[in-house]
Formats: C-alpha cells, structure tokens, sequence
C-alpha cells in the first residue's frame, strides 16, 4: 500500500490515473496493442528492441510496455499508483506470463535511492508521466542517470506551457477534490463545450467528417481510448507544464542531442521529444549523429 499516493487521492491533491487505466483496460483488445507496437516503432524509429533494455517510468494502463516487451526489449516497468502497477501486472499477466525479461513494480521517479538500484537503460519512456509528479524538473533530474551513457534515449511527453495553463491547472484540480459522484457532471460541463466548439470549427472548414473519423479511429494513437484520455486530461493533477526551448536546453546540459519532435501548434496538449545521449556535432537546425 502507498501511503503517500492514498493520502494525496483522499486529500483531492492527485488524480486516481490508476482507476481510469483500469477502466481502459476493458476496452483493450489486439488491434490497440498493434497500434501500440507501431507507435512505438514509428516513434523510435526502430523495427525492434531486441537486445535492448526498455524503461516505463510511469507505466500506467502497460500497454506501452506490454508493446516494447513484444518488440523484443527487456521491459522495467514502475507507476506510482498501485492501482497502475496492478494495470501493468495485468498485461503482462496476459501476454507474458512468468517472464523474467518483463520486471513490474511500484515505484517513484522522485525516489532517487529507488532509481540508483535500477542500473541504466537503451530506452527511457515516460510518455505524459513527468508532468504529473509535482515536481517536474527534479523528475527529469532523475531519469538522466537512468540513460547508458553510450547512444541511450529518452523518449518524454511533456504538457506545453500556453496562455491556458493556469486555467487547467484550476481545473483538474477542482475535478480531484469533488466528491466521485460529482465528476461525472463537472465532465460533462467541461469537455461538451470545447467539443462543441471544435464540430462547429470542423463544420466551418468542411472537416467534420475528419473530426469524426479522428474519434472514431483514436486507437491509432498508441492503441488509445478518446474518453479516458479526455478524462486523463481533465483530471490530470498534479499539473505542470514547459516550453519546447526548456526541455532542450535541460538535456543539452546533461550531454543530450534531439532526435525528434512532435509539437501540437503550441497548445496545452503533450509534446512527445525524443532525444539521445553522446558525443555529437550541433548544426543549426537540431542535433545530429556524426556517424
């Protein structure tokens, strides 16, 4: 049991992440987790982690792990929440039972004596994890360590800082502290509005049926479920967010070079980067590797 997590839930201080993943994990089923798979291919650019080592810091529903393990990685997996971890258990349950190349356990990124047991990684993938600590830039702090000194990644998705941050931050936090039974309907007062206003856009521009194939086909998107990431969104406390220049300048402090960006024209959704760890040559437009 996780005190601290208990406390912060009861306290309306943290969103329960692990309930709404548990919820996902009902709608899962193999069409997402090969979504996941190519996701996670396309989005490192590789065909497979065999021989690799993989690190879930905040592993959630698992399916991000549960998609590197079947890519051929090593898999460490560690949430916070223990209802996440369960997640996680449940996956590899599944598909991987009794692996000893699949580690699941619980565990925070703020722990630093946790993470010096855990040694160093190929892949570190934290995907809309480090925003949620609290503690956002001590969380990046930490998972510098946890990249192999030679080639290693890291691959983030961090909320952008926006003119609306500070209005979500009141939100999400006014969605933890409501009493269950009122979530619901402060969901609904929430979230009918702004998709209200995006059918009445995509009408305006003839891209309804965009709009709607875009729900419809949200599996797409790492294997994912439009109403529990509107509800991640939502409840997602704590909040913080960041800057794209922020991120690359921490890293390039720490011996990082980007690889890849993905940005969402500078709202308040995540921005996946992807960077690597070495000795490289910089040009004007990003970074890239000598060989």
């Amino acid at each position: 049991m996780n005190t601290m997590h208990a406390q912060e839930l009861a306290q309306g201080q943290r969103f329960a992440f692990g309930q709404n993943w548990a919820s996902f994990l009902r709608t899962l089923n193999d069409v997402r987790i090969q979504e996941a798979e190519r996701s996670l291919r396309q989005m490192l650019e590789i065909d497979s982690l065999m021989g690799r080592t993989f690190l879930d810091v905040g592993s959630g529903s698992g399916l991000s792990s549960l998609a590197a393990r079947r890519l051929g990685g090593r898999v460490h997996s560690f949430d916070f929440d223990p209802e996440s971890v369960a997640c996680t258990v449940e996956l590899r349950r599944r598909y991987f039972p009794d692996d000893s190349d699949w580690t699941v356990e619980g565990g925070s990124v703020l722990d630093t004596e946790y993470l010096a047991s855990l040694g160093q990684f190929d892949v570190v993938y934290s995907w809309g994890v480090l925003h949620h600590t609290g503690r956002m830039w001590d969380a990046m702090e930490n998972i510098v360590s946890l990249v192999r000194a030679t080639r290693g990644r890291v691959f983030i998705a961090i909320y952008n800082t926006s003119a609306y941050s500070r209005r979500w931050r009141v939100i999400k936090h006014t969605y933890c502290r409501l009493p269950t039974i009122l979530r619901p309907l402060f969901a609904f007062v929430v979230i009918a509005p702004i998709q209200l206003n995006e059918i009445v856009n995509a009408a305006i521009r003839l891209k309804l049926g965009g709009y709607i194939s875009n729900i419809l086909n949200y599996k797409a998107k790492r294997g994912m479920s439009w109403w529990h990431d509107q509800i991640d969104w939502l409840g997602g406390y704590p909040y913080e967010t960041a800057n794209p220049e922020e991120v690359f300048d921490f890293f390039r402090k720490h011996g990082f070079y980007l690889q890849k960006m993905i940005t969402c024209g500078g709202g308040d959704w995540v921005q996946p980067v992807r960077l690597c760890k070495g000795n490289y040559t910089y040009l004007m437009h990003g970074w890239t590797d000598r060989s």
